[in-house]
């Protein structure tokens, strides 16, 4: 009888961040910390023990774990960064503490980020399509915009990015615009979907030409 293996997959790295494109680490650790379930102990913070306080057992052995995540966190994030960043957080006592140090130093404080959300609100409202432009460039341009809002907390649906693609593109897409509003149903088309479409009606102009 043939024997049988058991295939093992190892946690892939954290990205690392070397103090440039804050946002676009920030995207990707976040993302890295939800895969390893993590992030909730990030964002919340977790309650330490209390001096004087009685615990049952049911909440010391969450005490412990909630711990325990913290430092893998903490851990993780403290793994993430180059040696020229890890002194601004290596004496961070939580991953909480960490992640906000970074998030304060390279996003500012409250009154910067709702600035810099504000422009970038701005900037996503007043952009158009270039006449020169095909929609691969468009959607690419419009998109940085959109996930660098993401980091600094705006929800932005994919339905309100559709809308937005197909109400700012060049008149030379009109009828494949018009097209897509009256056989989609936009509330639910992803922006992916919206984008193959898109190139794919670009690569047919191309051949037409």
């Amino acid at each position: 009888m043939a024997g049988t293996s058991t295939i093992t997959f190892s946690t892939p790295a954290p990205p690392v961040f070397d103090g440039e494109n804050y946002e676009y680490w920030c995207i990707k650790m976040k993302l890295f910390l939800k895969a390893n379930t993590l992030w909730e102990i990030v964002e919340t913070g977790f309650q330490q023990k209390a001096e004087g306080v009685q615990y049952t057992e049911a909440q010391l052995q969450q005490l412990k774990e909630d711990e325990l995540k913290d430092a893998k966190a903490l851990s993780y994030i403290l793994n993430a960064v180059t040696h020229t960043i890890f002194p601004r957080i290596m004496r961070a006592l939580s991953a909480k503490s960490a992640w906000q140090s970074l998030e304060e130093e390279f996003q500012g404080d409250e009154r910067v980020r709702t600035a810099r959300l504000n422009y970038l609100r701005k900037d996503f409202e007043n952009m158009k399509m270039k006449e020169n432009e095909d929609t691969k460039v468009y959607t690419s341009r419009l998109l940085e915009v959109v996930n660098q809002m993401k980091t600094y907390g705006e929800d932005i649906s994919d339905a309100r990015i559709v809308q937005k693609i197909l109400a700012t593109l060049t008149n030379r897409y009109n009828t494949i615009a018009t097209i897509i509003e009256e056989s989609k149903d936009l509330s639910q088309l992803r922006v992916i979907e919206l984008m193959s479409s898109l190139q794919l009606h670009d690569q047919k102009l191309k051949k037409a030409t």
